[in-house]
């Protein structure tokens, strides 16, 4: 199966333009993490802060356009990962490894199509 992990941290902490010690200490273990899956890492990316982001919302037919996310939430999809794992057990098991400065959230999620052939 294929899973998307979606990483949902406080973008705050990073600072501004995400360029301080922080972000450069996170991303040093993310390239540790991305190494440890080897050829289970389909693709994945960090993502620009969520003031970069557009959100186009429908309803009723109709469709809107809104500069950033359209969520009131503390932490913002900072970055995901899609791979390849077994199963959910084995996926869930990947997603503890995920490095995370502080709290935050690892939403695993199936692709649909995902299995593999």
């Amino acid at each position: 199966m294929h899973y998307a992990f979606l990483i949902y941290e406080d973008e705050a902490f990073y600072g501004p333009n995400k360029s301080g010690p922080a972000m450069q200490e996170i991303v040093a273990k993310h390239m540790v993490f991305a190494r440890e899956l080897g050829a289970r890492r389909i693709g994945g990316a960090g993502l620009k802060e969520s003031s970069s982001a557009t959100t186009l919302r429908r309803t009723q037919g109709k469709t809107t356009v809104h500069d950033g996310p359209f969520a009131e939430a503390k932490e913002q999809l900072g970055g995901f990962y899609i791979i390849d794992a077994t199963d959910l057990d084995a996926a869930i098991a990947l997603a503890k490894k995920i490095p995370v400065s502080q709290d935050g959230s690892i939403e695993i999620r199936p692709l649909l199509g995902g299995d593999v052939g």
